[in-house]
């Protein structure tokens, strides 16, 4: 096991950079390795097929050192789930598919040391279909949330782009999803600056990063933001299109990141890519935020 690396170039008490990473050979033979040629010290990943519905079991010896390596490291990671997700579902199959998903992937973030699970709030698709939705949610998470212990992961939710019928999209509707949660103590937020900006948030306006961040703090209170996907935009705000873009070169533009770096909201907040390009765009959009960030 490396010692822990206190001079590695984006390490920083203020906001931790990484990117979701492929896990390839295993957790700590690939995941980690990336991050690491990344320049990174925080990393998100899937823990199986994020596009499918069957479990993984994981390697538990992978799981070990990776969970080994991120305490030694101090270095926070983040699991993702499936994309398939969706508790409100009008679907029964679909709902009782991704409640065992959450619970499912929850067990595998414990077990590889992950500060948090990221979860897509989802949508009711049928017309008035959005108050059982929100009842399918608390059904469905509230068991999940009281089982976690207090030094366990975070179940972080992740509003959507707007696109379809989505229970939250804009911060705003935050509000009715967390009091159906009763504002558990085990939820977080993961705020993706592509949704929110394509939701309508206006993150391209000079005060609009703070007028978001201040309104999350209002309606989920402070200290729930526990993740921000770093994304710029390929399209306009208010789009409804979820389409990432590297950092500076969207409609977000390199001043929306430095405020969100500097504000006092995301103090202490990992900021994880999810942008195109592939290992060397990730490097550079890595450096960029890097400098960006208060020194």
């Amino acid at each position: 096991m490396s010692s822990p690396s206190t001079n590695h170039p984006l390490t920083h008490a203020r906001n931790p950079l990484g990117a979701h990473v492929p896990v390839g050979p295993g957790l700590a033979k690939g995941a980690w390795k990336v991050m690491r040629e990344l320049g990174g010290d925080t990393l998100q990943v899937f823990t199986g097929n994020p596009r499918g519905w069957a479990p993984s079991s994981g390697d538990p010896a992978q799981d070990t050192a990776f969970r080994e390596l991120c305490e030694a490291e101090g270095v926070p990671a983040f699991v993702h789930a499936p994309y398939l997700v969706n508790l409100g579902s009008p679907s029964a199959a679909t709902y009782e598919k991704s409640v065992a998903s959450v619970a499912h992937n929850l067990g595998r973030t414990t077990a590889i040391g992950a500060r948090g699970l990221v979860v897509h709030t989802g949508s009711c698709v049928d017309d008035g279909t959005y108050e059982a939705a929100l009842r399918q949610v608390r059904e469905g998470l509230l068991p999940l949330l009281d089982a976690l212990p207090d030094d366990g992961p975070r179940l972080l939710l992740e509003p959507t782009a707007g696109q379809g019928r989505s229970l939250c999209a804009k911060v705003d509707d935050l509000a009715p999803y967390l009091e159906a949660l009763e504002h558990h103590p085990r939820v977080g937020i993961c705020l993706d600056t592509c949704h929110a900006f394509a939701a309508g948030e206006p993150l391209d306006e000079p005060d609009g990063v703070a007028s978001t961040l201040e309104r999350l703090v209002d309606i989920a209170g402070p200290g729930r933001l526990g993740l921000v996907h770093a994304n710029d935009s390929k399209d306009v705000r208010g789009s409804f299109k979820d389409r990432h873009e590297r950092i500076g070169q969207g409609h977000l533009g390199k001043e929306a990141f430095a405020a969100m770096l500097a504000h006092p909201v995301t103090e202490g907040v990992p900021f994880v890519l999810e942008t195109p390009g592939g290992a060397d765009a990730w490097r550079d959009d890595l450096a960029l935020l890097a400098a960006l960030r208060p020194q």
